[in-house]
Parts: C-alpha cells; structure tokens; sequence
C-alpha cells in the first residue's frame, strides 16, 4: 500500500503529544517534514522519531507535490493562513482547534475549502472519543427521550497555561478559558445532540486572576515553558453564558482559573426519559427510572486512543474522500457560538443570531 505523505507544521507540545505519534502509528502515513520556524524543534522531530526532513518555512512543504496532507499545528493566529494556503496548494488539512480566533477568519477557511474540494476538518477530537460515541449511541436511539438542556462545567482552581505567553495574548490566542478548554466541552454538546443551529446567545468574559501576573499564585501550570510574566495578560480566565438552540438550552460555567479548589470538568445531558453526566476525559452515567424505581449505570467499553482515532479518521478522508464529523462545515457552529459569547460579553447584551 502506498502511504500518503503528510508534513507537519509546528512542533510544539500537540504535535509531539498527539499529531506526530498518531501518524508514527498508521501504516496509511508516512512523515515527510516537520516544520517550525524555530529550527531546533523540527530538527529534534527528525532525531526523536527517525523520519522527516526539518524545514522552517512551511512554504516549501506546499511545494512539494508528494505531500497530500498537513497537520497545522502553529498558534491560533495562523491557522487561517496557513491552512488557506495549504488548500489552495491542493493539500489536504487537520488543523488543531480552535478552527481560528474568530468566527469570521473561520469562515474564510470554510469558503477556501469549498472552493478547493480538499479536506478540511478541525481537532475537536471529542468527536473521535470511545465514551463520546457510546454516549451518543445511547442518545441517538432516544433512551434519553427530548434533551432539553445541557449544563457545560470547564472549572478549574488556578491553571492558566502560559501565563504571560501566547495561550494569554488574545492577538495570538483569540481568547482564553473559553477559545482553548470551552471550544472542546461545547463541540461535544453539539456532537451529541446532533449539531443544532444556535439561535440567541448571552455570556461574560471576566479577566480577573490573571491580570497580576508577578502576584499569581498557583499549583501547577500547562505550557510553563512558555511563561514570561513580563508579556501579555489580554484574555478570559472565567466564562458563563446562555445559549439558546433549535434543539436544547445550553448553560456554562468555565474557568482557567477560579477561589475555589475544586475541579469540576463534566457535560450533564437532561433529558425527559433519562439524564447522563460525562466526566471529561473519563467514563459517563445514565440516570433514569426503570418500574417504578431510579436506576443509574455506567457502561463499559474498550477505549481506543482518540488522537490515533482522528488522524486515521483524516487520513481516510484524504483517501477515500470519507466526510468526517470534524468537518469545518460542522465544527463552525462552535466557532460561531463562541464568539456570540465573547460578543455578548463585550456589548453587555444578548446576541440574537440569524
């Protein structure tokens, strides 16, 4: 079987944690570059994993006719260029989510997808979750009867990654709290219910804990490495919204950082016949009534690793022309309400989408 060859444009912690192992593992792939526009990071991709060419411009891996696929990797503030870019090269494209800081740059990536044919899905790799679809398996066969609202918890106690860095420069990031953890609770909710339109939305953005970054106290930090408390503190660390679909209501609670100790990271699903809560990351629980008495029960299934899920997913994409779940047409409902919370946020007022 020949193996489609896919470049992999920036070597940071997603790439080397998900994107690049998950290609390792398929025999469909084979990795022909690793690019980053610092040098030393594609050169250690090509000494850890024993393939791949090193390059910092990712011009050159789009003029290259062998590559058929790349997996955009970069900081928020260029998947939009590279992406567009890729498909007008006639590439085919995962790009990490979120899909781009704003509803409007993600809407370009959709417009250069349909004009170009490629394959453009995004990393919400819930999607590609055992427990996710087990979940929606129950859903989908209507054992929950009509879901009428969903309540969405991102709350951590103090965990703002890379504070100072780019996950804290909305010019980079696009947001915060909501742009980096929400995106993947509220494409789950969508997933699940079957992607209904939203219809109003209503939210605030706080930016409250991490604004003094020299006196930010905290037990541990994602992307610590990329910290320097004498850069840029612009984005949310605390969210709460309202969102109104043509399916159920959505409330949310999220934070990157919050006073209170306790982590709460789970989707409830409420349903007529039954509810489920789903442990982010973890396994799920149906709640329901079975005669005359409550019962609950939580399934058992073999889990199968959700990153080498979606890189195969998106290599039969490119194959076989397989429409994904991950599809930029599907994930820019998130996009879409997302920003209806950050607009709301910033026009105090709810946003009443057409």
């Amino acid at each position: 079987m020949t193996k489609t060859k896919v470049a992999v444009i920036g070597c940071g912690t997603i790439a080397n944690s998900a994107h690049i192992p998950g290609y390792c593992k398929n025999e469909k792939a084979e990795i022909k570059y690793f690019c980053d526009i610092i040098p030393e990071k594609a050169e250690k991709c090509v000494e850890k994993y024993g393939c791949g060419i090193a390059v910092t411009d990712y011009r050159q891996v789009l003029a290259d006719p062998e590559v058929e696929a790349v997996s955009v990797c970069t900081p928020n503030n260029v998947h939009p260029t590279i992406t567009m870019d890729a498909l007008r090269a006639g590439k085919h494209v995962l790009c990490e989510k979120p899909a781009a800081r704003t509803y409007a740059e993600a809407l370009e990536m959709q417009k250069v997808q349909h004009e170009t044919g490629r394959v453009l899905n995004i990393g919400v790799v819930n999607r590609f979750n055992t427990a996710v679809n087990e979940m929606k398996k129950i859903i989908d066969a209507g054992e929950l009867g009509e879901i009428y609202h969903v309540y969405v918890s991102f709350r951590a106690h103090r965990s703002i990654p890379g504070l100072g860095g780019a996950f804290t420069t909305k010019a980079i990031a696009g947001g915060g709290t909501l742009i980096d953890w929400g995106v993947h609770y509220l494409d789950i909710v969508m997933y699940c219910t079957g992607d209904p339109m939203p219809k109003t939305v209503s939210g605030t953005a706080y930016s409250r804990l991490g604004v003094d970054m020299p006196g930010y106290v905290y037990r541990s930090m994602w992307a610590e490495d990329t910290k320097d408390l004498n850069g840029t503190y612009d984005v949310d660390d605390f969210v709460t919204g309202f969102i109104r679909t043509e399916g159920p209501t959505i409330s949310l609670n999220g934070a990157w950082a919050q006073n209170i100790g306790v982590k709460e990271t789970y989707i409830d699903f409420l349903g007529t016949k039954a509810g489920i809560r789903l442990n982010y990351g973890g396994d799920f629980t149906v709640y329901g009534t079975r005669d005359g008495a409550l019962i609950d029960y939580k399934p058992e299934y073999t889990s199968k690793p959700m990153f080498d899920e979606e890189i195969d997913a998106f290599l039969r994409a490119v194959r076989d022309g397989e429409r994904q779940p991950s599809h930029i047409d599907t994930v820019i409902i998130t996009a879409r309400m997302m920003q209806a919370l950050y607009d709301s946020s910033e026009q105090g007022r709810e946003i009443v989408l057409d």
